[in-house]
């Protein structure tokens, strides 16, 4: 492959996720117990695949918590007092050790056993309360360190809503006839529906078997690859170093499906050439976070959000899949337009990087697609998404022996099924705690009543169907868009999903156009100042400050931003998710990407092929992208006269230019 300078080696590993905080790097005995333990959970969930445990999910649920909510609480560092930071404390195992007990519970031999304590739900005895009452602690707690103080705090308040709603006056409209402690509890943890629900099932089944398939994909020399084929790609271009960092974006994306360990990654490995190239700090680190987040976005794996898309819509996996791709080129268009623009703008040069051929390289390591082809064919074959990334680990991990610095020997096996668990510790945590929110909710109504009181709000300014649908969409951007600031994506989709999912489905968005509104945006919040995770981990690698990289990521990212409310506001939209009519798909792209083009000219203040673009051009642009969005048939007609018109002025604009005098310099 093409040898780096070795600040340009290997990018690290892919296989962690954005709903993560620094892990503790254990060594010694106890990192070799972690990995045993967590290397064991990864055949557990292999075996599942095959050959599900007679007494049904629930109870391989439970299972998988007890084998990995403890390794939360190991893995994870408290952040109170003195406790040591690179290993457990004294506090740590007792936590860890009394998760396991909790979590084991449901299925002890003794009081009846599993079905014993399934034919209690209802009527839990105080035992049960007890045993449930400390893990909706220990819960909180592992959310806290994996995520931060945000969740914790929004889970806590669902759980006063569900035992103090019933005092309210019943004439409020947020009033429920209240839940006692004992049935929060019963709620939580005998049900379907609260740390054994959805979340955690998405988990436990879909997400664990993707860490596992990146972290064997990583360790097989796709990373390595993936990046060198970008280079090799784009190296006689001025707009190498920008073109490079968007692509190594979007492949290791599709390793990796998470936002901000692919920025890290591919900053790593590009900001050298970038820097060379002239781009300032920000700026780069910007592109490298937009690039980034596209990979939660990128088709086959996406990331964790879209797993629960297809389990609460009843869709397969693959469906899902096929509604990402038109917005993801999109995305990436927008993106790819940024970078020419800034390079025109901005006088980018062109670096010299390594002279190896794209074509050589794919005819070398092209089999590292291979296994990233497989998911799709099998998906398209009717092999359930869970076979499909089993069957796609193993080619992968065939495919290293063609490389003999990757070969999957028995120990690098052991390191990549431990590392895939390891991954998805965060997710857990974050999935088990989402349950609290989903379990209260449906307990009380809440989300029928939130979705009813946000199209009140939008009545207040007129009753016309169009009205109150474009101010509620836009009333639910600003709500979700507030909610990602605070808790990760996958808790943000699923809080989104029951509050403003309803609202969009009671005007009668379609289900799937509504999901991927609330996908998107969820998304987004990676991007979304003042917390954007993608951008603060690229500003870690270029030394960039963090809050301008922030809004110079913003600025990449802006279409993604508008692309969703197309979905919803007009019955068009849902082209842009494939499902349609061919000629309506093709349509309705088209304009889409007119509508990303205008937006470039907006935020990047260049017409590409024309030149500069004046102020009066910029706003005509940014016009034109909101009229192209509408995607109905005189607004599009507009949009296309506003970018003409854009067009036009900029060509003006330079002409005016190239015809001034140059200045006479003063004596």
């Amino acid at each position: 492959m093409v040898e780096l300078r070795s600040s340009e080696a290997d990018p690290p590993a892919v296989h962690f996720d954005d709903e993560e905080r620094p892990a503790r790097d254990l060594s010694g005995r106890v990192g070799l117990g972690v990995a045993v333990v967590a290397c064991v959970v990864a055949l557990l969930v292999l075996w599942q695949v095959f050959r599900p445990l007679a007494q049904g999910s629930q109870f391989y649920l439970i299972v998988f918590l007890a084998g990995t909510l403890p390794l939360v609480l190991l893995c994870y560092h408290s952040g109170w007092g003195r406790a040591p930071r690179r290993r457990p404390s004294v506090v740590d195992w007792v936590l860890a050790a009394v998760t396991l007990i909790v979590c084991l519970y449901p299925i002890n031999p003794f009081g009846g056993g599993y079905d014993g304590f399934l034919n209690r739900q209802g009527l839990l005895e105080p035992a049960d309360v007890l045993f449930g009452a400390v893990l909706l602690v220990l819960t909180i707690e592992a959310c806290r360190r994996t995520t931060g103080w945000a969740l914790p705090v929004v889970c806590v308040l669902f759980l006063a809503y569900g035992y103090y709603g019933g005092l309210m006056p019943q004439n409020w409209d947020l009033a429920h006839v209240g839940l006692d402690f004992d049935q929060i509890v019963d709620a939580l943890y005998n049900s379907g529906s609260g740390f054994y629900g959805t979340p955690l099932d998405v988990a436990a089944t879909y997400i664990v078997l993707f860490t596992i398939y990146g972290a064997v994909l990583d360790l097989s020399g796709a990373s390595r690859f993936f990046v060198d084929l970008s280079v090799a790609a784009f190296r006689r271009s001025r707009s190498a170093a920008g073109r490079t960092a968007v692509a190594a974006g979007f492949l290791l994306g599709t390793v990796s499906g998470s936002g901000t360990a692919t920025a890290v990654s591919v900053g790593a490995v590009t900001w050298p050439m970038l820097k060379r190239a002239g781009y300032p700090p920000e700026q780069a680190g910007g592109m490298l976070a937009a690039a980034g987040v596209g990979a939660i976005l990128s088709p086959p794996t996406l990331g964790a959000a879209a797993f629960i898309v297809a389990e609460y819509l009843d869709v397969s996996y693959l469906t899902v899949l096929g509604w990402a791709m038109i917005p993801t080129v999109l995305y990436y268009l927008g993106i790819l337009l940024a970078v020419e623009i800034d390079v025109r703008r901005f006088g980018v040069k062109a670096v010299d990087l390594p002279q190896t051929s794209a074509l050589r390289l794919l005819a070398r390591f092209g089999y590292h697609f291979s296994s990233l082809i497989l998911i799709v064919v099998l998906l398209a074959a009717g092999v359930s998404a869970t076979r499909s990334v089993v069957y796609a680990t193993i080619l992968a991990a065939a495919l290293s022996f063609l490389d003999r610095r990757s070969w999957l020997t028995p120990g690098r096996l052991f390191n990549a099924l431990s590392a895939g668990v390891r991954g998805v510790l965060p997710v857990v945590a974050v999935c088990a705690a989402a349950g609290i929110i989903t379990s209260i909710t449906t307990k009380t109504g809440l989300g029928a009543k939130l979705a009813s009181k946000l199209i009140s709000w939008a009545h207040v300014f007129g009753d016309n169907p169009t009205l109150v649908l474009a101010l509620t969409t836009v009333l639910a951007a600003i709500a979700l868009a507030i909610l990602g600031l605070a808790v990760p994506v996958t808790a943000s989709f699923i809080i989104g999903w029951v509050i403003i999912g309803p609202a969009l489905l009671q005007l009668d968005v379609p289900a799937p156009a509504a999901a991927m509104f609330v996908f998107y945006y969820s998304v987004l919040s990676e991007v979304t100042p003042p917390t954007a995770l993608a951008a603060v981990g690229a500003s870690a690698i270029t030394g960039g400050r963090t809050i301008p990289t922030m809004w110079q990521a913003l600025k990449y990212a802006l279409p993604a931003f508008l692309a969703p409310i197309a979905f919803v506001l007009t019955e068009p939209g849902e082209y842009l998710l494939a499902r349609g009519p061919v000629l309506g798909i093709v349509w309705t792209t088209l304009a889409a990407a007119l509508a990303v083009f205008g937006l470039a000219v907006a935020t990047g203040g260049w017409v590409p092929g024309v030149g500069a673009a004046p102020l009066p051009a910029r706003v005509l642009g940014g016009l034109a992208g909101l009229l192209l969005l509408y995607l109905a048939p005189l607004t599009i007609a507009a949009g296309v006269v506003a970018l003409s018109l854009a067009a036009f002025l900029a060509y003006l604009y330079r002409r005016r230019s190239v015809a001034a005098p140059p200045a006479v310099p003063s004596s």
